[in-house]
């Protein structure tokens, strides 16, 4: 018998790239994925499409070579080895997010560090990986993640932690869910550009300590649903 995802996660995932859209994350680019909860060695992505247009009839299955494993005529990603990569090393993780949110890119391309702000982005509090794709292709390389080697290398940078900037190309999230994946990266974004503000004051700024931020993240991460909630019925119009 052909493997099937779940349509309660195909739909999900259709519903997440739309609201992170919606919530200004992504735009025309950037993608979000979820380990399959039926078979843990396959994830769902979206085909290559716009993610406010991403219906569930879009969503794919696959391995964790980043490759189909499913009859379809519809393009992939070239990214998708962010995503299979990351599922590869890190068991843990179910949802990823990857995004050129605004924001997040002067964090990438400086040496100032993105760090938690405010108690909505206490995931953050473990630290941010960083990773330099010259250090795995020299300078010849337009940014993208288009192999299994690259995603390895971006794993492997990722390590542990929640969140990796890329330089000159934005951030890739892993989170425990699709909701929880939605949520950090809506409040990186947030964070980063309130990290901005703040730093143009030219006086010091307190920070989130590590306990502070892995209590708020413990926290805000049992509240989800309040704001996934609000969410979809955003992307859906009716409010």
């Amino acid at each position: 018998m052909a493997l099937q995802a779940n349509p309660e996660l195909a739909a999900k995932v259709a519903k997440a790239n739309r609201i992170l859209y919606k919530l200004g994350i992504l735009d025309g680019f950037g993608h979000i994925s979820a380990r399959m909860d039926n078979s843990p060695d396959h994830f769902l992505l979206s085909c290559n499409r716009a993610p406010a247009l991403v219906a569930p009839e879009d969503v794919l299955i696959y391995d964790m070579q980043g490759e189909l494993a499913m009859e379809t005529d519809k393009r992939s990603y070239l990214e998708r080895y962010i995503h299979s990569e990351i599922y590869r090393q890190r068991p843990d993780v179910m949802s990823v997010v990857h995004s050129h949110s605004a924001n997040i890119i002067p964090f990438g391309v400086t040496d100032v560090e993105l760090k938690p702000i405010y108690h909505m982005s206490g995931f953050l509090g473990g630290g941010v990986a960083r990773f330099e794709i010259r250090d795995t292709t020299g300078e010849d390389n337009d940014l993208l993640i288009r192999d299994r080697n690259l995603g390895e290398a971006l794993a492997t940078s990722l390590g542990r932690k929640n969140f990796v900037l890329m330089r000159g190309h934005g951030a890739t999230i892993a989170a425990p869910s699709v909701e929880v994946a939605v949520f950090r990266a809506y409040y990186a974004e947030s964070n980063a550009k309130l990290q901005l503000t703040s730093m143009s004051f030219n006086s010091p700024i307190t920070y989130l300590n590590e306990k502070e931020a892995h209590n708020a993240m413990n926290t805000n991460e049992g509240q989800i649903k309040r704001a996934w909630d609000l969410w979809c019925q955003q992307e859906e119009g009716l409010i």
